[in-house]
């Protein structure tokens, strides 16, 4: 016996067309409204925010690289201080020590400490019942100008302030925190937050970022009971955050100023634009690499969200209930408690349940064809995944420059399509080898049995992202339901619907993942495309059925038709990696990224290149070789880390100085012991290492308690990185226990590597990756005591 589809309009053909031309307008609608607004001129009211005035401070701000203690980031400072004055404020400095806290209270060389000199100013409010805190950070990498990161951020608040004094006043204060020192160690904002009496009382914080040069400007993380907040963001004009983007952030090991308010119990949300992330932190990373809408998004959403919160009673915001899911939709941001996620997953089952008993009444579908759809549905979901980190892995063997980029290429579009044509093509392949065998009604239903199943999955354990699966899977269902007791024109319309909720829900979802996970990540792009595909499969069905032939379009049997299908997205992957390769070419503007480091050995007057390359490009290769190995014994700050070296002529530097100022004897058999640790040049950080046998028990460091059980390796034990050291030096005082002497290797780093004798500079076309360790000059010296 033939089987049935589960819908058959009259008119495959006709219904085909409109089907796809309601969905192709949704999915244009849903991907336009998370793109950003045009930027607004400078001409605008002076109570908007304008990427165009903001845009003159980027271009201050950016004007060079501006790492923490640099004579640039000093004159960053000054230009910051006199803006705010400008607009009648009365800015402080926060002048201090601070050292990394929390979860971040290590780095790879020990604890991290840094000299911050935040930038303050405070909006009075009216009537306040809380203070806002808008935040970004003025420092940048010492690597590039930081036209984004955080140039974007810190122009924004200034801008957003501007626009803030000419208004009415605000119920609430807004305290502006600018902070020093982000790249280094996260230290300015865990200063504020630690040190400065404005943060003693918390508050809600809103942090700005840039992690590229484009796209929408997204709210990509919250604080713990985010409901209330979220509900404060969606007054936004262009609201563009997911609950499924919290989740991730969650997960990942990554961390920016939020990281130190949320861990001091502040509230908060943070947002950042991240397409175009092959400038992060590199000298590309300048003013004109910035896309101005982008900029217009962060301002835009950032003042309306502050007046916002400025506007209402901060208590309740402050003592919030349980965590929201959110995402865009076309004109708004839908929301929901995250106490109907479980409902929500268990009703989405029950209407996959009851969907499947009925087709199987009317005849649609067998119990064992369903079990064996079930069963193969998996094969698209693994396959799709799979090709799609070949196909990275593939790209990187044409062009191993890729393999050095931070997140994506510079011109990664035509990659991403292609990714999202590999999972197409893998499903429709799938699909026309098994609908004659097994029905449409048996796979579609199998396809949304697999999204409910992945949304009780996900509410299990990431409840926020649970959406994604779980309201495609429901909408379908529902819709597939009401198909199966109307007229066939009733059916085509209840099938569009269904499908369009799934298509406005994960087409944007899949947007903003490949910039967010990058192409090395490809194959999450890979697998929401297929959650899409599989939701869609009774629309797939309209495209080629097996049974009559389909008027308006050749008749062409269903094998053929979905050969045909799978041909053509194969042909659009292959087109677009082509055109990717065509045109994402290695250039002065968009260059291959090198790691290259030096370091001098005070004891024995050797030097050496280093590398932190995992596969070794041409150029890096004129100065290092050979299998990457432990550096820890020489260089205790790169901690485990293992780097390709090769021998360098010894240039003349001065070592850092470490002297001891006194040794007293302590309880208990201890003894304390106070250093001076001085670099003899111009530094971006120094770092101190204690052997391993000497036994420390506690650490001040530049006045500040710090952790002592980081072990370096190497025979090395305790240690720490001091960031922006005065240039009266830093003082060490460890509490030892024993009697033995006390041996301890200093290094300080700067930044000059092109003045190094043997350097040869970079061709045009091959660049700096923007890497903390980039361009590294190191001299280390051991003293004994």
């Amino acid at each position: 016996m033939r089987d049935a589809a589960l819908l058959r309009p009259a008119r495959r053909g006709f219904a085909a067309l409109a089907v796809l031309a309601v969905l192709a307008l949704a999915g244009f609608a849903a991907v336009r409204s998370i793109l950003p607004p045009p930027a607004v001129p400078a001409s605008a009211p002076a109570d908007e925010f304008s990427a165009e005035r903001a845009f003159q401070s980027v271009r201050t701000i950016a004007a060079l690289p501006h790492p923490a203690g640099s004579a640039a980031n000093d004159r960053v400072r000054d230009y910051l201080v006199e803006t705010l004055r400008g607009l009648g404020l009365s800015p402080q400095v926060q002048d201090t020590v601070s050292v990394q806290g929390g979860e971040l209270s290590a780095s790879a060389g020990g604890t991290g400490l840094a000299r911050v000199r935040n930038v303050v100013a405070v909006i009075p409010g009216s009537a306040s019942t809380g203070r806002i805190f808008l935040v970004a950070h003025y420092d940048s990498a010492q690597t590039g100008p930081g036209g984004n990161d955080d140039a974007a951020g810190t122009s924004t608040i200034l801008e957003t302030a501007r626009a803030l004094t000419k208004g009415a006043k605000p119920r609430n204060d807004v305290v502006l925190v600018l902070t020093d020192a982000e790249e280094a160690c996260l230290c300015g904002a865990e200063a504020f937050v630690r040190q400065n009496e404005l943060a003693r009382e918390g508050g809600v914080v809103l942090n700005l970022e840039a992690r590229g040069s484009s796209g929408p400007a997204i709210m990509f993380e919250t604080s713990e009971g985010n409901a209330k907040l979220v509900g404060a963001y969606a007054h936004a004009p262009y609201p563009v955050g997911t609950s499924f983007a919290v989740e991730i952030y969650r997960r990942l090991p990554n961390d920016t100023d939020f990281t130190s308010f949320r861990e001091a119990g502040f509230a908060g949300l943070n947002s950042a634009y991240i397409d175009g992330a092959a400038v992060y932190h590199a000298p590309t990373d300048l003013p004109s690499s910035m896309d101005r809408d982008s900029l217009q998004h962060h301002g835009a959403n950032a003042l309306a969200v502050t007046r916002e919160l400025a506007g209402i009673d901060l208590d309740e915001v402050r003592h919030p209930g349980g965590d929201a899911t959110y995402f865009p939709v076309p004109g708004l941001l839908v929301r929901y408690p995250g106490g109907l996620v479980w409902p929500l997953a268990v009703l989405a089952v029950l209407a996959v349940g009851a969907l499947a008993v009925l087709a199987r009444r009317r005849g649609r579908l067998t119990g064992k064809r369903l079990a064996i759809a079930g069963a193969f549905t998996l094969a698209p979901i693994v396959v799709s995944v799979v090709l799609a980190q070949l196909f990275w892995t593939v790209l990187t063997l044409i062009r191993p420059e890729y393999g050095a980029l931070p997140i994506d290429p510079y011109r990664p579009g035509f990659y991403r399509v292609a990714v999202v044509a590999i999972a197409a093509a893998v499903v429709f392949c799938w699909f026309a080898l098994l609908r004659r065998r097994l029905g449409a009604a048996a796979l579609a239903v199998a396809g949304l049995g697999w999204l409910a199943g992945l949304g009780v999955l996900l509410a299990a354990l990431t409840p926020g992202g649970a959406y994604l699966a779980t309201l495609p899977a429901l909408a379908g269902a529902l819709a597939a339901l009401v198909a199966l007791f109307v007229r066939e024109w009733a059916a085509t319309a209840a099938i569009t619907v269904g499908a369009g909720v799934a298509v406005v829900i994960l087409l944007p979802t899949v947007v903003m993942l490949f910039p967010a996970l990058g192409m090395g990540m490809g194959a999450a792009g890979a697998f929401l495309t297929v959650l899409l595909l599989l939701a869609l499969l009774p629309v797939i069905d309209l495209i080629h059925p097996s049974a009559e032939p389909v008027q308006g379009l050749p008749a062409l049997r269903a094998r053929r038709r979905g050969t045909l299908a799978t041909l053509v997205a194969a042909l659009v992957a292959i087109a677009c990696t082509v055109a990717g390769l065509v045109v994402d070419r290695f250039d002065a503007g968009h260059p291959a990224l090198t790691q290259l480091m030096y370091a001098l050995d005070a004891d024995t007057g050797r030097a050496q290149w280093l590398s932190s390359e995992a596969s070794t490009q041409e150029w890096t290769s004129r100065y290092v070789s050979g299998d990457p190995k432990p550096v820890a014994e020489t260089l205790p700050a790169f901690g485990a880390a293992e780097l390709r070296t090769g021998p360098a002529q010894a240039a003349v530097l001065p070592a850092p100085e470490v002297t001891e100022e006194s040794e007293v004897p302590a309880a208990n058999g201890d003894r304390v012991v106070s250093l001076l640790l001085k670099p003899q040049r111009a530094v971006r950080f120094t770092t101190l290492h204690v052997a391993a046998a000497t036994q420390v028990v506690s650490a001040t460091i530049g006045g500040q308690t710090v952790p002592v059980d980081k072990s370096a390796g190497g025979g090395w034990g305790f240690g720490f990185v001091f960031h922006a050291p005065p240039a009266e030096g830093v003082k060490v005082v460890l509490t030892i226990h024993g009697t033995g002497p006390v041996k301890v290797r200093a290094m300080d780093a700067s930044d000059n590597i092109t003045e190094m004798p043997g350097f040869q500079a970079r061709p045009s076309g091959v660049g700096v990756l923007g890497s903390h360790s980039s361009e590294m000059v190191a001299v280390t010296k051991t003293y004994n005591f």
